[in-house]
């Protein structure tokens, strides 16, 4: 085991209880649908090159009626990074120790109609201490209604913490979550922030309502489409999409490469692929 602070003992302890919540929801829906299907959760550890104990963390994962596969995955590592990648993160060039909690979940959906949908946050402690996260909206078939509701959820979310916080992150999520070599966004965007630091107890008040406001309007978007008719067309739209999806998160997407430059999980780490997907 590694050694935590009060802080870094506070952030996991929230993640994983966020995870939990999040989990029980997402296996009420299931039931609403007929379906007894329920996470599966692995733990796994996490050794540092040098040998010593680097933590780890558990992988959720469930495959249903609604949910095609959903992973929530909560984990707590820390070590030494090496000194090429030490000198991408904050405050790591000059020290490479670190610690990194955090949950991050990604749920692809049965039903076309239904977005597929991204949410991770964490804290990070290098020789500096910050917060980062975000949650993004991916429907295949998009609907005004359910952006303009999970937008103005997170707007909200913003707004009681910081009022420039909504525009900043709406823009950085816009601007991260696109491909280049397609020219297409992911999805529909929603909010991206990093590097929160300095200030503990109001960064990591801002990351809990972000977890919240996600527990609350993502399961109504859900249960709001998750019993529409589609047909091949459909389907096939949605499957074409998600390869879009993969092709951001193996190439681009951050945590991916935290996770494998740090020894993390590999299952873990790549339970955000879709489990189907086509490319034409």
């Amino acid at each position: 085991m590694i050694d935590l602070d009060s802080q870094q003992q506070a952030a996991r302890d929230w993640f994983e209880a966020l995870r939990d919540r999040i989990c029980a929801e997402f296996e009420s829906i299931e039931r609403e649908a007929g379906s007894d299907a329920a996470f599966a959760y692995t733990p796994w550890d996490r050794t540092d090159p040098d040998g010593s104990p680097g933590g780890g963390g558990v992988r959720g994962l469930m495959k249903g009626r609604v949910f095609e596969k959903v992973g929530v995955n909560v984990s707590t590592v820390g070590g030494s990074f090496n000194p090429e990648f030490a000198r991408t993160i904050l405050g790591a060039e000059e020290d490479p120790s670190f610690f990194a909690t955090g949950i991050s979940l990604v749920a692809h959906m049965a039903n076309p109609h239904v977005p597929a949908v991204h949410m991770n946050s964490r804290f990070l402690v290098t020789t500096k201490r910050w917060f980062g996260g975000g949650a993004d909206l991916n429907p295949p078939i998009p609907y005004e209604e359910d952006t303009a509701e999970f937008h103005a959820r997170l707007r909200a979310t913003c707004a009681a913490h910081d009022p420039t916080y909504y525009p900043r992150f709406s823009k950085w999520a816009e601007e991260y979550f696109f491909l280049p070599h397609r020219g297409v966004h992911r999805g529909v965007g929603g909010i991206f922030f990093d590097h929160l630091e300095d200030h503990f107890d109001p960064h990591f008040a801002f990351t809990r309502d972000v977890g919240e406001a996600f527990l609350d309007i993502f399961p109504k978007i859900v249960r709001r489409r998750m019993n529409m008719k589609f047909d091949d067309a459909e389907k096939a739209r949605q499957l074409d999409y998600r390869g879009r999806y993969a092709e951001f998160n193996l190439i681009y997407d951050r945590g991916t490469l935290f996770g494998l430059k740090t020894g993390g999980n590999v299952d873990a780490i790549l339970m955000s692929l879709p489990p189907v997907a086509t490319w034409d």
